[in-house]
């Protein structure tokens, strides 16, 4: 990721106003490496990679505090579970379009879709966020099935 090599995490987080803990750190390094959200059990296997160790509990009080700073946003909820990234390819109001595909249950993000902001609500709805879900067969589902 450009933003990752352009900003290092250390001044990612002092930008947000947060410490910098050796387990923020490689949080922030995992979801800035990752081509699309993630669960908090996908980040926890990711961390183990790492070699750091970081409970249940941690990772999700570190990853509300990102929510909270607005430096992370929860992209998306699947079989009731928050799937989070890095907010910097979203706006306040809108999040980019994420598609899920129905036979790999892979989501991707996708940031070069464009989809215009809702409009002509009711009366007394407040539109604060508005989110996008495509549905259907990725690329590689595609070709695997026509095999």
């Amino acid at each position: 990721m450009t933003a990752m090599r352009e900003f290092p995490p250390e001044r990612i987080l002092r930008s947000f106003g947060l410490r910098c803990t050796p387990g923020r750190l490689a949080l922030l390094k995992i979801l800035a490496e990752a081509n699309h959200a993630l669960s908090q059990e996908q980040i926890a296997a990711l961390l183990k990679q790492t070699k750091q160790s970081l409970n249940k509990v941690s990772i999700y009080r570190a990853l509300e505090c990102f929510v909270e700073t607005g430096m992370v946003h929860r992209a998306f909820l699947q079989n009731r579970i928050w799937h989070y990234e890095l907010s910097f390819r979203c706006s306040v109001k809108q999040c980019h379009p994420h598609f899920h595909c129905y036979i790999c249950r892979c989501t991707f993000c996708m940031p070069q879709v464009s989809v215009p902001l809702a409009s002509g609500l009711e009366e007394g709805f407040i539109l604060e966020r508005q989110q996008v879900r495509l549905e259907g067969i990725c690329p590689n589902c595609k070709d695997a099935k026509a095999k």
